[in-house]
């Protein structure tokens, strides 16, 4: 019985581990998932960056030398416009405001690179003498007579020629530049026209100044005064001055840029003089003259003329 009985336990043992073998066999390993490479895709595209802003090459010779008005410079404008220049080309400006007449005179002597100056008949002689190589028409604003509220000359609503009449026969005072400016040539060309010569007079009081400077003498002093209208309108807020006489044809004032002439002077820098030009007479730079003031003033300080010629201008 016990033999049975080890037999059986035998078989089973056998069987037990047959059917144990055939099931490890038989098992199919699971495969461990593939993981596909990921499909390539467009990198994103970065937010566009502007291009760092090129600094201009610099020129050979980066120092120009501008001879203008004092108006320019009075007025504001030249704050503007001169490093705008500077930030475009590379070149860096040496700005002389004087009268019309020194800043022409500094050309004819070779003493400035470039003009920006408002009297045309004397600017027609400087060209017609050789020391002017180009001219463009840049702008223009126009002159005004300002002076006491009281206008004890009785000047309001008067011409130019009989309001300096009726300033000489009260004997009101009078201020004027006495600078061979192109303000004091348009001055001196009302006193010719009415055969007037105040000059000496107790109450002609001459300042050889610049307009800003004379304007806050005559304020001083309640006397009259010819000016520009941008440098009045840039100084009126501390002037005990008002405007009496404007709008008439005869008071335009109409400005130049010049390039000094090379073949007479070979030393200025006409390769920079022209490039001052040719900003000034730009559609962008005439924006900003158009637009100078109005924000301000409520007004435009110059009207810009690079598309217009002398003649539209009745010079």
């Amino acid at each position: 019985m016990k033999q049975k009985t080890f037999h059986l336990l035998s078989t089973l043992i056998v069987l037990l581990a047959l059917a144990l073998s055939a099931c490890g066999t038989s098992a199919t390993p699971t495969a461990a998932p593939v993981t596909e490479a990921p499909v390539a895709t467009q990198a994103p595209t970065e937010a566009p960056t502007e291009a760092p802003t090129e600094a201009p090459a610099a020129p050979a010779n980066p120092n120009l030398i501008l001879a203008t008005t004092t108006s320019t410079q009075d007025s504001g404008l030249l704050d503007v416009l001169v490093p705008m220049f500077e930030e475009q080309t590379g070149y860096k400006v040496q700005t002389v405001a004087v009268g019309t007449g020194e800043a022409l005179k500094m050309g004819e002597e070779g003493n400035a690179d470039v003009l920006l100056v408002h009297a045309p008949s004397s600017e027609v002689t400087f060209m017609d003498g050789g020391s002017g190589q180009d001219r463009f028409l840049v702008m223009h604003n126009d002159f005004i007579l300002v002076g006491p509220a009281a206008d004890p000359a009785g000047i309001k609503g008067l011409g130019p020629k009989d309001a300096f009449v009726a300033i000489y026969n009260a004997g009101a005072p009078f201020v004027t530049r006495a600078d061979d400016s192109g303000t004091y040539k348009k001055e001196v060309s009302f006193w010719t026209k009415a055969a007037l010569e105040p000059k000496g007079q107790s109450w002609y009081i001459e300042t050889g100044q610049g307009m800003g400077a004379s304007l806050t003498v005559a304020s001083e002093k309640g006397a009259y005064i010819l000016t520009d209208r941008a440098t009045y309108l840039a100084n009126k807020d501390k002037l005990q001055l008002e405007i009496l006489l404007e709008g008439n044809n005869a008071l335009l004032n109409v400005y130049h840029v010049i390039t000094v002439n090379q073949t007479k002077w070979p030393k200025v820098n006409y390769e920079g003089a022209l490039a001052f030009a040719n900003f000034m007479i730009d559609p962008a730079t005439q924006e900003v003259i158009g637009t100078f003031g109005v924000d301000k003033y409520g007004q435009q300080l110059f009207v810009p003329d690079a598309d217009k010629t002398d003649a539209d201008l009745g010079l």
